[in-house]
C-alpha cells in the first residue's frame, strides 16, 4: 500500500514539475515581450506548443504524408499542422488561435491563452483526419455505370469469347474436298459449254 502511494506521489510530482516548467517558459515569454521583439516572443510561445505536441506528432504514421508539423518563423510565426490548418498567436500576443483555411474563408477551430486546450484541439483534429483517411482508403469501389449495362456487356464479352472458342475450325481434308468439288463443278460446266458450242458439228455424226 505504501509503495502504491509513493508511486502516485512520484507521478503527481512529475506532473507538477511539467506544469511548473511550462509556467516558467510562459513567464519567460511574457518577460520577453518587453525585452525582445514581439516576433521572437510569438515564436517562443509557438515552440512551447510544438514541444507539447511532439509526442502526438511522433505517433502519426510515417506513411501519412498529409501533415506538415513544422514551425515557420516568418513575420507571424506559426505551427503548421497540415496545408490548411495552423496555430498562430492572436493580436494580444498571449492567445493561441488554431485556425483552418477553407473555400469560404478562415475559421477558428480553437482559441485559448493556455497551451492545454489548444494541444487537445490539435490532437482531436489530427485523429479525425486520420480516421477520414482510413475510411477513404478502405472504402468500397462503386461503379458509376448502370448495373444492367455492365452485366450485358460482360455477358456479351463472355458469349463472344465462348462462341469463338467453341466454333469448329475447318480441317485440311475438308478444305481439299471443297476444292475438288468446285473443280469438278467447273469442269462439268466447261464441258457443257463446249458441247453446246460444237453441237451443230457433232450432230452430223449421229
Amino acid at each position: 500500500m505504501s509503495e502504491m502511494r509513493e508511486k502516485i506521489k512520484t507521478a503527481d510530482n512529475r506532473h507538477k514539475l511539467a506544469d511548473a516548467i511550462r509556467g516558467a517558459q510562459v513567464a519567460t515569454a511574457d518577460r520577453g515581450d518587453v525585452v525582445i521583439d514581439m516576433k521572437e516572443a510569438d515564436l517562443a510561445r509557438i515552440e512551447i506548443l510544438a514541444q507539447d505536441l511532439k509526442a502526438v506528432f511522433d505517433e502519426v504514421p510515417a506513411d501519412d504524408l498529409q501533415w506538415d508539423f513544422a514551425v515557420s518563423s516568418g513575420l507571424q510565426p506559426r505551427l503548421w499542422i497540415d496545408a490548411t490548418s495552423h496555430v498562430m498567436m492572436a493580436r494580444d500576443r498571449r492567445t493561441y488561435r488554431f485556425v483552418r483555411d477553407t473555400r469560404l474563408g478562415r475559421i477558428v477551430l480553437a482559441e485559448s491563452t493556455d497551451v492545454g486546450p489548444i494541444s487537445d484541439a490539435v490532437t482531436n483534429y489530427i485523429a479525425e483526419r486520420i480516421v477520414e483517411r482510413q475510411k477513404l482508403m478502405e472504402g468500397e469501389r462503386i461503379s458509376l455505370r448502370p448495373a444492367n449495362v455492365s452485366m450485358e456487356s460482360t455477358e456479351r464479352r463472355h458469349s463472344g469469347t465462348s462462341s469463338a472458342s467453341m466454333a469448329p475450325r475447318p480441317s485440311v481434308f475438308s478444305n481439299a474436298v471443297t476444292i475438288m468439288t468446285w473443280f469438278l463443278i467447273g469442269a462439268l460446266a466447261g464441258a457443257g459449254a463446249l458441247l453446246a458450242f460444237f453441237w451443230d458439228r457433232l450432230a452430223q455424226f449421229f
